[in-house]
């Protein structure tokens, strides 16, 4: 018992207050002064000491104490396929279960706070390699990896006190289908003129995750004027035709329930299946908190119709870029990348190096035949440069920006990325995936791609 009277000392034991019966009660109201000096009350209304952990913070050891190193995490972060390190992935131990996540365009800006209360948190390098200090130690340790909508979670089941505990490859690379984590719900539309349904399928995911609109995987196909349909013995459907991107791509409502949208080259801009519904469709996705990733002649969702067949065009975007509409690059041709016009550029060409995908810094070989050139330059006030042709006119090649572009860079949600750089080509004879070949070797452009389409995923940072 306590004396609740006003101006009575409080008797209870530290940590605890006098309620108004007169008890000692370690609950309290947060943002009170209830639980007296050296106390906070936390928010789930209990009175804590100062400093004191919760949850797994409980169980970092202080190393220095005892003269030895922190206990650490180590490893290196791959694409789905287990071979391409990926640069600028957030990992984490969290202090809670970080919950689900939202298909579709939402807001995710960088300055967000990660879900679950990371306790310690790093990003790979351009190796891929990162290494989390003073992390928990003991049994079932829970570490999370994730770049915007890619997520996996796995459960160690052991981390040794002050010493660096190495993970296993195949443990850290992004997940290859929803069984192992998060992957984005992904729509593709097809080309004649480019096969990035071909790149998605070299990048690891797993064949039971491509399917249709109808089905039940994470990443659908939409037939533009390339390939049609999966062969009989397709994983994902074997047989079954996809929907016209045509249809697809007039509706917002169509667009928003996924998280990133995949443009492949048609081999001309086609305005005819590219209404103004469509682009107002396109830039309203964007804007919600979409990803768009448009190749080549798909320039037309950014300028606007060139080629005929209307005057359409999005608002603001014609004005981030100066189009010069040309044709092929001349072989053999060379992509430079910009280290100065893009706050990744440095790490960009780093890694380009580090995946073997640069016979020297800052350049990119690009494969006979499959050079183009529509951009000339991209506005830097707008938008970020990824890469330029070398000689041949210095036009840019690919380039990235934020959306909505009009308003100012710290509420902008979405990203476009526009590239000139076909993965190799068009696609094969045959349904999908015989139009691709039997390779799955990346070439260098495709390695260019990958990171490209990784960062795209990515949270919105403050620079464009």
């Amino acid at each position: 018992m306590c004396d609740a009277m006003p101006g009575a000392p409080n008797t209870c034991p530290a940590g605890y207050h006098c309620t108004p019966d007169s008890h000692c009660d370690a609950v309290c109201t947060p943002n009170g002064n209830e639980c007296g000096d050296g106390y906070t009350c936390t928010a789930d209304g209990q009175c804590q000491a100062v400093g004191a952990c919760t949850g797994l913070q409980c169980n970092v050891v202080d190393c220095g104490k005892m003269n030895m190193p922190s206990t650490s995490l180590s490893g290196t972060v791959f694409a789905p396929n287990g071979t391409l390190p990926l640069y600028g992935v957030t990992v984490y131990v969290p202090n809670s279960d970080p919950g689900p996540l939202t298909d579709g365009a939402v807001c995710d800006r960088c300055a967000d706070d990660l879900p679950g209360s990371p306790i310690v948190r790093a990003t790979t390098d351009e190796a891929g390699h990162f290494q989390l200090l003073d992390v928990p130690a003991g049994a079932n340790i829970p570490l999370v990896i994730v770049s915007g909508k890619w997520r996996r979670q796995i459960t160690i089941p052991s981390v040794a006190q002050c010493t660096d505990n190495a993970l296993m490859a195949d443990s850290t690379r992004l997940p290859k289908d929803h069984t192992e984590g998060d992957i984005p719900k992904i729509a593709l539309t097809t080309g004649n003129a480019d096969s990035l349904e071909c790149l998605i399928r070299k990048l690891g995911i797993a064949d039971s995750e491509i399917t249709n609109s109808s089905g039940a995987g994470r990443v659908h196909f939409y037939a533009g004027n390339g390939v049609s349909k999966f062969n009989g013995t397709w994983a994902g459907g074997a047989g079954q035709s996809f929907s016209s991107a045509t249809n697809f791509w007039n509706d917002v409502n169509n667009l928003k329930p996924y998280d990133i949208v995949i443009l492949s080259c048609e081999g001309a801009q086609n305005p005819g299946t590219k209404p103004q519904a469509a682009l107002d469709a396109m830039k309203a996705y964007a804007d919600l908190g979409g990803r768009v990733f448009a190749s080549h002649w798909h320039n037309i969702w950014i300028e606007g119709s060139t080629q005929g067949g209307g005057n359409q065009k999005p608002a603001v975007w014609p004005g981030i870029a100066s189009w010069s509409n040309g044709g092929n690059l001349n072989d053999p041709a060379t992509d430079l990348i910009d280290e100065v016009n893009n706050p990744k550029g440095a790490s960009f060409a780093t890694w380009m190096q580090n995946v073997m995908g640069s016979p020297a810094r800052d350049q990119i070989p690009i494969q006979s035949g499959t050079g183009r050139s529509t951009c000339d330059q991209v506005d830097l006030t707008k938008g970020e440069r990824w890469t330029t042709v070398m000689g041949q006119g210095g036009s840019t090649q690919n380039f990235q920006f934020t959306t909505p572009n009009e308003v100012d860079i710290s509420a902008r949600c979405g990203k476009v990325v526009f590239s000139d750089m076909h993965v190799s080509g068009g696609p094969g004879n045959g349904d999908y995936p015989d139009s691709c070949g039997g390779g799955t070797t990346l070439t260098p452009q495709e390695k260019a791609l990958a990171f490209m389409i990784f960062d795209l995923s990515s949270c919105i940072g403050q620079i464009f």
